[in-house]
């Protein structure tokens, strides 16, 4: 309550029509409405805040849209860690994290637009939502290969003390292995990105039933970020009589 008297800008998004028009007070700065009154998508408003929401329609920025996403980026970013977390921790693969991922990154782009949506914030709403649930097999693979890997070099170095041993028995020295040249860091990350990026269809050639029910829910993740970051218009109707009752 206290944001909205400190902040009198009109959040036509989230604000309710309560009560009727005559001697009620403003929705969005909670002041007693005298004379003319106004309607801001249904819901009273002042004549003040209705100015402020007419100066506030549809600037879609270029500041609005870089906090977007970043908001977005960061909405995603723990979308990933989230849908990797689970399925790592409960050995479940399970897409319907995927809807949750969407309206995480779709929720958070319009907090950081201040409610401005359109083409093409639905446009990053999608890439990031997509980039966030293909991206989270990086990790589950990082995470199965390291795992992976500790069994192997347990297993090599039980063979290489055997074989020392054998070798000391016998007095001969064991010759010497060239050491094998390592992958580049930055290379295996990329194509372990790539990887990552096609895994929802690459899925589909080793469990096409799973694989596809996975698309299916993504596509509706997606479709919730899209309709989060089409943006609702504001439509300001007035100025009324707050002393004629409304009709009905």
């Amino acid at each position: 309550m206290s944001n909205n008297f400190s902040n009198p800008t009109p959040q036509f998004g989230t604000a309710e029509y309560v009560g009727t028009p005559g001697g009620d007070h403003c929705q969005f700065c909670h002041q007693p409405i005298a004379g003319n009154y106004y309607r801001v998508n249904g819901t009273i408003a002042c004549s003040s805040c209705a100015a402020n929401t007419r100066g506030e329609l549809a600037k879609d920025t270029h500041a609005a849209y870089t906090r977007a996403l970043l908001y977005g980026a960061g909405a995603a970013i723990a979308g990933m860690i989230l849908y990797a977390t689970f399925e790592i921790v409960t050995g479940i693969i399970i897409g319907y994290v995927s809807l949750a991922v969407g309206w995480m990154v779709g929720k958070a782009m319009m907090k950081g637009s201040n409610g401005v949506g359109g083409r093409r914030y639905q446009i990053a709403a999608v890439l990031l939502t997509y980039a966030a649930v293909s991206l989270a097999a990086v990790p589950v693979i990082i995470h199965y290969a390291r795992k992976h890997q500790q069994q192997a070099q347990s297993q090599q170095q039980t063979l290489q003390d055997e074989q020392r041993q054998l070798e000391s028995e016998s007095g001969q020295t064991p010759p010497s292995r060239p050491l094998q040249p390592g992958m580049n860091l930055g290379s295996a990350l990329g194509k372990l990105a790539l990887f990552g990026l096609a895994s929802p269809f690459l899925e589909l050639a080793g469990n096409p039933f799973g694989g596809l029910i996975g698309l299916v829910i993504l596509f509706v993740g997606i479709r919730i970020a899209v309709r989060l970051t089409a943006g609702r218009p504001a439509e300001v109707f007035g100025p009324f009589d707050a002393s004629v009752k409304e009709a009905g």
